[in-house]
C-alpha cells in the first residue's frame, strides 16, 4: 500500500525536482559566469552551460566541429592533446594525446578524419574519427597552424606561421607534396568552395594571397589597406565576403570577393582572433584575446555591428553548432579549470 500511495507523490514531485536542479545549475552558471568577470554587455547571448574539459589549466586554441558526428574537436595546446567533446551528450568522450603544442585542429568529415598541427614537433597529425587514434605524422614547416581543405584537389593546406610559407599536404597518401613561399609571416588559411582556391593571410605584408590547389600557385596578392596583423579569415561564400581579424590594430575588414576590395572596417575586442559565423541567423562572431566577443550581423552582403562582451577569459576561440546555434567558447580557467562554456543567442 506504501508502494502504491508513494507513486503518484513521485510522478508530481519529480518536474518539481527537476525545475529545483535546473534553478540551482542556473545559478550556479550565473556566479561562474560573474566571478570570472564576464560580462555579456550588449551580446544577444545566453549562457546555456559551463563544462569542465579536464586536463590541466593551459592555453587552448583551434577547435573544430563535425557535424554529422556532433563531435567538437578541441585543442588542448599546454597539454598537448586534442579534447573530444560530444555535443549531444554534454561531456568530454576522448581525449588524443601526444599533439605536441597543438595549435590548430581541422574535422573532414567525408575523410572520418581530423588534422592537427602539432607545432612543438612541426608536425601534422592525422587522426581517424571512429578510433580516435593518431594514423599518420608528417613535417609541417617551421610553426603549422591553421589548416584547410580543398576537397576536389584532396589536398590540405597548413599555414606555416613564421616560416613564410604553406604546406601541401595530399590526403590519399597523408604525404608532404608541396612548399609554397608567400614571402611573409602567415596567418589563418581557408578554402572558398565558389572559386575552389585558397586564401591565405600574409599578416607581415597586410595582403590575402589567392592560390589554385590545381597548380599550387599564387595566382594573386590582395592588398588590405587599414589591415595590421591580419591573422584571422573567415570566407561565408553565399555572400562573397571574406572577414579578415586584424590583430595589430584590433580591426574587423569586411572583403568583396567580386571585387577583391575591403568594403568596410569595424572595431572589435582586444587581440581577435578566431571567427564563426552561423548563415542561418547571419551572425558573424570575432573572438578575442582579452576575453571580448564581438558579434555583427552579415545579410544580403550588408554587414553591421551588434555589440561587444566579455565572455570569459582568453575567449579567444569560437565554433557554432548551425542546427542548434550554439556558440562553443573553451576557456583556459575559470576557477581553476579548463572550462567550456556554451552560449545561444537570445532570441
Amino acid at each position: 500500500m506504501n508502494a502504491l500511495c508513494t507513486r503518484p507523490a513521485a510522478r508530481w514531485l519529480l518536474p518539481v525536482v527537476s525545475a529545483i536542479a535546473a534553478a540551482l545549475m542556473s545559478v550556479t552558471s550565473l556566479t561562474s559566469c560573474a566571478k570570472d568577470g564576464s560580462e555579456m554587455g550588449g551580446l544577444p547571448l545566453k549562457q546555456v552551460a559551463d563544462i569542465p574539459l579536464g586536463g590541466q589549466p593551459t592555453r587552448l586554441d583551434y577547435e573544430s566541429f563535425d557535424p554529422e558526428r556532433q563531435l567538437l574537436y578541441i585543442a588542448h595546446l599546454g597539454d598537448g592533446e586534442v579534447v573530444v567533446f560530444d555535443t549531444r551528450a554534454g561531456r568530454v568522450v576522448g581525449r588524443i594525446p601526444d599533439v605536441a603544442s597543438v595549435h590548430g585542429v581541422l574535422a573532414i568529415p567525408e575523410l572520418s578524419r581530423v588534422y592537427a598541427s602539432a607545432t612543438g614537433s612541426d608536425e601534422i597529425v592525422a587522426i581517424d574519427e571512429a578510433t580516435l587514434k593518431i594514423t599518420a605524422r608528417m613535417p609541417g614547416g617551421r610553426y603549422p597552424d591553421g589548416m584547410a581543405y580543398a576537397p576536389d584537389a584532396r589536398k590540405l593546406y597548413v599555414s606555416d606561421e613564421t616560416g613564410d610559407t604553406e604546406t601541401v599536404i595530399d590526403v590519399r597518401s597523408n604525404t608532404r607534396i608541396a612548399t609554397i613561399p608567400l614571402g611573409g609571416e602567415v596567418g589563418n588559411t581557408q578554402y572558398d568552395p565558389v572559386s575552389r582556391h585558397i586564401f591565405v593571410n600574409v599578416q607581415s605584408r597586410r595582403q590575402l594571397l589567392e592560390i589554385d590547389p590545381a597548380t599550387d600557385q599564387v595566382l594573386r596578392r590582395i592588398d588590405l589597406p587599414g589591415a595590421q596583423g591580419n591573422h584571422g579569415l573567415l570566407i561565408e561564400p553565399q555572400q562573397r565576403l571574406a572577414f579578415i581579424a586584424c590583430e595589430g590594430n584590433d580591426k574587423l575588414l569586411v572583403l568583396d570577393m567580386r571585387t577583391m576590395r575591403v568594403t568596410s572596417s569595424f572595431d572589435v575586442g582586444q587581440d581577435p582572433d578566431v571567427l564563426a559565423f552561423d548563415s542561418h541567423l547571419h551572425l558573424l562572431y570575432v573572438a578575442g584575446e582579452a576575453g571580448i566577443v564581438s558579434m555583427f550581423k552579415a545579410e544580403a552582403g550588408n554587414v553591421s555591428k551588434v555589440s561587444d562582451g566579455r565572455v570569459g577569459p582568453n575567449a579567444h576561440v569560437v565554433a557554432v553548432d548551425e542546427s542548434t546555434h550554439r556558440a562553443y567558447f573553451p576557456l583556459k580557467n575559470v576557477q581553476g579549470q579548463t572550462t567550456l562554456r556554451i552560449m545561444a543567442p537570445q532570441h
